[in-house]
């Protein structure tokens, strides 16, 4: 891989209203506060999000996090230096964990790598699609009603897969109704590590009746076991998100069949290396793999749409269109919902999008210039 010189480094810390608020087991947002970043090599720029949120639910990392490593440890180690985004992760290795921080900036650089090739990212990375599938996620709402016409209001849009956050309390029930309305449509669930493996078992089997494509991460992060064990007393595919952290976690969880399905998103593994990683080893287990969101703008949901062209996304990922999240994103051609439930890759040099500099400049709250 061909080495470039970083001549100047860019942060802006911004903050974006969502449509409409977005609640989980975790808590509610109602603003998507996030640093893009911006790599200059000659006369070209990269660009990274960051998706750590505002408060440590998801993650321990944090937006304020985030921009602290970034600063202090990150930038330092590229700014007027010559390197690539494999190199990178190698030189940044002896900081342990931060991989939200390393995320933000190693995407930033392969979106560059890309653009002074003069080749879309998705071809750099061996993609082999031009259209990847896509689905819906759909936040806890104020009664069952609300959510039913709501998922009503997605498949009418054209969403082929529907997700459901779910928690205890809101999960059988709900999915009743669901499938008594919609009994034949690709439906999965989200529990955010909201249950416990000895208190809510009978739950968890109860949901084996709803015929979804798998329930995404229902206990703790860190309890591999526990989802090993789970998966012995249930049909339906268990889904591990936020227990993937890396390569070696994902084999972990695959060589004790904790994970019969992946969850990759980006962002949370430590950027468009280790998602590959971890794309190619599921991949030799027989296990597929789906891009995640995290409620990215334009920036970060073209990466994720690149990354989703490989060949082991087997399952649509959360990639919405712009319009799902946002009135506005911040960049010129919004992300779009195709015939089919289908997204398109950018075939531009990079990730193929270009910044709404005019609109961008109203959501600074903090900038951050860095030049050799």
């Amino acid at each position: 891989m061909e080495k470039f010189r970083v001549d100047e480094v860019r942060t802006w810390r911004i903050r974006l209203p969502y449509r409409e608020p977005f609640t989980t087991s975790f808590g509610t947002e109602e603003v998507k506060e996030t640093i893009i970043i911006g790599i200059r090599s000659g006369d070209h720029f990269g660009y990274g999000e960051c998706v750590a949120g505002r408060h440590p639910m998801y993650s321990y990392e944090t937006v304020d996090t985030a921009s602290y490593v970034i600063d202090r440890y990150l930038v330092p180690s590229i700014l007027g230096e010559e390197v690539d985004p494999v190199s990178f992760m190698e030189t940044v290795k002896w900081i342990r964990g931060h991989r939200m921080a390393k995320a933000t900036v190693e995407m930033a650089l392969w979106d560059l790598y890309a653009k002074i090739l003069g080749k879309p990212l998705y071809k750099v990375i061996g993609g082999v699609r031009e259209k990847v599938d896509v689905g819906v996620s759909v936040g806890i709402q104020r009664t069952v009603d609300d959510l039913i016409k709501k998922i009503g209001e997605y498949l009418e849009m054209g969403y082929g897969r529907i997700k459901i956050k779910i928690k205890p309390g809101w999960d059988v029930d709900v999915l009743r109704r669901i499938r008594k309305e919609y009994p034949d449509i690709k439906l999965t669930v989200d529990a955010n590590s909201a249950y416990d493996l000895e208190k809510h078992m009978s739950i968890l089997k109860a949901l084996d009746e709803f015929n979804l494509l798998y329930i995404e991460q229902p206990l703790a992060y860190s309890d591999l076991v526990g989802h090993s064990k789970l998966q012995k007393e249930l049909s339906t595919p268990v889904c591990l998100d936020e227990s993937i952290t890396d390569s070696h976690k994902a084999w972990e969880a695959l060589e004790i069949d904790a994970a019969r399905v992946i969850n990759i998103k980006p962002g949370r593994v430590g950027g468009t290396g280790e998602s590959i990683k971890i794309h190619d080893l599921a991949e030799e287990h027989g296990v597929p793999v789906w891009m995640g969101g995290m409620l990215e703008t334009g920036i970060g949901r073209a990466h994720n749409v690149s990354i989703a062209t490989l060949r082991n996304f087997k399952f649509p990922g959360d990639i919405s269109a712009s319009e799902r999240y946002y009135n506005r994103d911040i960049i010129r051609e919004p992300f779009v919902l195709e015939k089919e439930s289908k997204m398109s890759v950018r075939k531009s040099p990079g990730i193929g999008v270009e910044i709404d500099w005019e609109f961008f400049s109203t959501l600074v709250v903090k900038e951050k210039r860095y030049g050799v």
